[in-house]
């Protein structure tokens, strides 16, 4: 097994890339690709790895793709039989005329729930080690702090500006401070899913009031939250911050019911994938921005495999006319 694989595996989920493993679980000749055999998947379709000739790829690519866009794993087969598949297996036909069956199991690779905390606060100290325990990845985004200051962070950054944040990120701001402002507008400026803001309603509006001055919109003044967390009435550091990791997870929740609502979607949707026709081997193929392509009298086509496309070249009008 190939450390490449591996490397490039560790390298997506420190960039919190979001990725799809595909792994040969049966093969059964002839067939390329052996058991263990693995690739990785990144969202624009290309393929790192061997799990399969362009019998395979296009379908496990394209399978790929759908699984990151909603977050489950799938079992697929690729073969000639007709028969019905095992429960839970997918079954798409094996085109390649030499036959054989493959078993591969996709898996997609999400970002892990990030959580950034702006402040060197009591709070602040006690939202790092209480997300820490929860398995968030912690990143702090504060100056003149060290490890010795937040031992359970993940990362230590001076400026939110050099974090990626993305729809899986919380941002709370818990300085406590006369210059939130600043913190608050580069917050909603972001896709962070939960911005919160550990101040007083009185001091929230008028950072509120303040950042529409400057320009930003409503809609994005709507999802600045303060104060942050759950009423708890009077509370200790330790309890506003368990509080507002509570409140993250409630709206977290909430999402998730109403994702539950349309089948097939993430926390996030993301939007279902294009597909074409091989006009060659009539083979489905994901239209991602790394697919095999030809133009011709105005019109895109897509292909399985550089072959198909080679072919397709050759004579695009007779190509073309036999789709008809």
């Amino acid at each position: 097994m190939s450390a490449a694989f591996f490397e490039l595996a560790a390298e997506l989920l420190a960039r919190r890339e979001p990725f799809a493993t595909a792994t040969v679980v049966r093969a059964d000749r002839p067939t390329s690709a052996k058991p263990g055999a693995k690739a990785i998947i990144t969202p624009d379709g290309k393929l790192t790895g061997w799990i399969g000739g362009s019998c395979a790829a296009p379908v496990v690519i394209r399978e790929a793709v759908a699984a990151i866009a909603d977050g489950e794993a799938r079992l697929i087969e690729i073969s000639k039989t007709s028969a019905a598949p095992r429960p839970g297996v997918r079954h798409f036909p094996m085109t390649c005329h030499s036959g054989g069956t493959l078993e591969i199991h996709i898996e997609p690779l999400l970002p892990t729930e990030q959580l950034v905390v702006l402040g060197k606060t009591p709070v602040a100290r006690a939202l790092v080690a209480l997300g820490s325990a929860l398995g968030r990845y912690v990143v702090v985004a504060e100056p003149n702090v060290t490890e010795v200051d937040f031992p359970t962070a993940d990362r230590i950054t001076s400026d939110l500006s050099d974090v990626n944040v993305d729809e899986r990120t919380s941002i709370v701001i818990a300085m406590r401070g006369d210059a939130d402002e600043d913190p608050a507008e580069a917050a909603l400026r972001t896709r962070a899913s939960y911005i919160g803001l550990v101040a007083s309603r009185t001091r929230g509006d008028v950072i509120r009031d303040t950042l529409a001055r400057r320009g930003l919109g409503e809609e994005q003044l709507r999802r600045l939250v303060y104060p942050a967390g759950l009423d708890l009435g009077h509370a200790s550091d330790e309890e506003i911050a368990l509080s507002i990791l509570a409140q993250i997870l409630t709206i977290r929740a909430n999402l998730a019911r109403a994702a539950a609502q349309q089948p097939h979607q993430m926390l996030h949707p993301t939007a279902p994938v294009a597909e074409a026709v091989d006009p060659i081997c009539d083979m489905v193929v994901a239209i991602t921005p790394t697919a095999l392509r030809a133009d011709f009298e105005g019109t895109t086509y897509y292909f399985c495999g550089e072959g198909c496309r080679r072919r397709f070249l050759k004579d695009p009008a007779t190509a073309v006319a036999a789709t008809r």
